[in-house]
């Protein structure tokens, strides 16, 4: 840079008092103090003469050199100068020194490249490597030290270890109970071939139908299609029947939580020879070889139940269907006859136990609708009476629930009209069962106040002025 400045020097000599600071003013160019044989020039309103304007030019050079001189390291490693002209051109000039703020940058500092990380971003530390690259099967080296001969034709697989007796039904439990609410057979099935249960495997109907005795009718039926189809792809015939020769001989201890497990079990046994997870002749097998009257008791029962079959019975339908899968008409013929059977009887605790045992909580509002009909439809206040005192134990054991009566008021409400035409007398006992069910708590004010009434024709004598107003409905 030096170099380059004497040069221009020496290409445009000035005199020693013209290479001041300050520029000359207006006063002494009108002294005389320049010679009047020199071009003058005109700058913001001073006179200048030519060489003084070059030094100035000279000293906006320097300035921006040395502004250069201040940029960062990623600048200066491009090489960058400027020209004569004050124009940016590259250069192959030495890299300066990065200055302390800069210690932590990743960008090359050897002044080469295009200022992007080292390595293509493949270097240091918690880096994914260059991108798009593609990362090959590593191939053994021989000639390393550490090299073993068994390591070529090594497989690494994941080794599941075998299920012990203790981890089986901690993890069998919650895959069973979890079946009993989804019904999903085949997820069953890929949750145990997940599993290494080595020989706990014919543990698995033993413990499915030990749960299923304890459940309702519904979850039995599932137990028993969940058996049938687990014997093949997870289970063999042989496992199955070693199941069932344990639960014979634990039936006693079964009964202690299930009384009825005999004939439970005899119908569970009956279901898989019809299914054919069982033998035909695994009954015949345990003749004159049993000792223990409660399997006695479970054999019978499966011999009754295949003999019947023979007759036109379907074992496979013997657990009955469950709640959500029954047809609505059936369904509601179900709820007929039950209420029917309480009036008859007058024994709530059985009228309970069989709602229960319909398992179709979200269709109570339809007891509740064909109760009150019944009492609509009825004569004498003895229906009336036994309803309200059905319907109060229902909604205080919370078997009903009030979102359940509430919407089967409220289809009377609006079927009231429909049954009006066969029930003259309809809207007079619904006001009155309405109220008394006030009374009782079965419901609450304001379904009372929804409660219709039915209009009436207005007479001459009512002050009408001689005419018949009808009122609507």
């Amino acid at each position: 840079m030096a170099t380059d400045c004497a040069a221009w020097l020496k290409a445009n000599p000035v005199e020693a008092e013209d290479l001041s600071d300050s520029f000359v003013s207006g006063d002494e160019d009108n002294g005389g103090a320049v010679t009047s044989n020199k071009n003058i020039n005109e700058i913001n309103g001073n006179w200048l003469p030519p060489s003084i304007s070059s030094i100035q030019e000279a000293r906006l050079k320097a300035k921006a050199k040395r502004r250069l001189r201040k940029n960062s390291s990623r600048d200066s490693g491009r090489g960058d100068s400027l020209s004569d002209n004050g124009d940016s051109v590259r250069g192959n000039s030495a890299a300066p020194t990065s200055p302390k703020s800069k210690l932590l940058d990743r960008k090359s500092r050897l002044g080469k490249g295009r200022g992007l990380p080292k390595k293509g971003g493949a270097g240091g530390k918690g880096v994914w490597g260059r991108s798009g690259e593609v990362y090959e099967p590593e191939e053994v080296d021989e000639k390393d030290p550490n090299y073993d001969d068994a390591q070529k034709n090594c497989v690494y697989e994941t080794v599941v270890p075998p299920l012990d007796e203790r981890d089986f039904e901690k993890t069998l439990t919650p895959i069973v109970q979890e079946y009993f609410e989804h019904g999903d057979t085949n997820e069953v099935a890929e949750l145990l071939a997940e599993l290494n249960l080595g020989p706990m495997r014919s543990e698995v109907p033993m413990l499915a139908v030990s749960l299923a005795l304890e459940a309702k009718a519904s979850h039995r039926e599932l137990t028993s299609r969940l058996l049938a189809d687990l014997c093949g792809p997870v289970l063999t015939r042989s496992d199955v029947e070693n199941s069932f020769h344990k639960l014979l001989r634990e039936l006693p201890d079964l009964m202690l939580d299930t009384p009825g497990a005999p004939q439970l079990v005899g119908q569970f046994i009956a279901r898989g020879v019809s299914d054919q997870i069982l033998s035909k002749s695994y009954i015949e097998s345990y003749k004159g070889r049993v000792d223990c009257e409660h399997t006695r008791a479970a054999l019978d029962r499966a011999a009754v139940l295949l003999k019947m079959s023979m007759g036109g019975l379907r074992i496979d339908n013997q657990w009955g269907m469950g709640g959500g899968q029954r047809p609505v008409i059936q369904l509601i013929k179900e709820m007929n006859l039950l209420l029917k059977e309480y009036i008859l009887s007058g024994d709530d605790s059985e009228a309970e136990r069989c709602l229960r045992e319909l398992e179709v909580p979200h269709f109570h509002h339809e007891f509740v609708y064909e109760a009150i009909v019944m009492v609509l439809e009825s004569k004498g206040d003895k229906t009336l009476k036994m309803v309200l005192l059905l319907l109060k134990s229902l909604s205080a054991s919370s078997i009903i629930t009030a979102d359940q009566m509430r919407r089967g008021y409220e289809r009377v409400y609006v079927d009231i009209s429909e049954i009006n035409i066969d029930v003259p007398r309809a809207y007079f006992i619904l006001e009155q069962f309405v109220d008394k069910s006030f009374m009782m708590g079965i419901i609450d004010e304001k379904l009372r106040d929804l409660c219709p009434s039915r209009g009436r024709k207005r007479f001459v004598s009512e002050g009408d002025g001689g005419r018949v107003k009808l009122e609507s409905y």
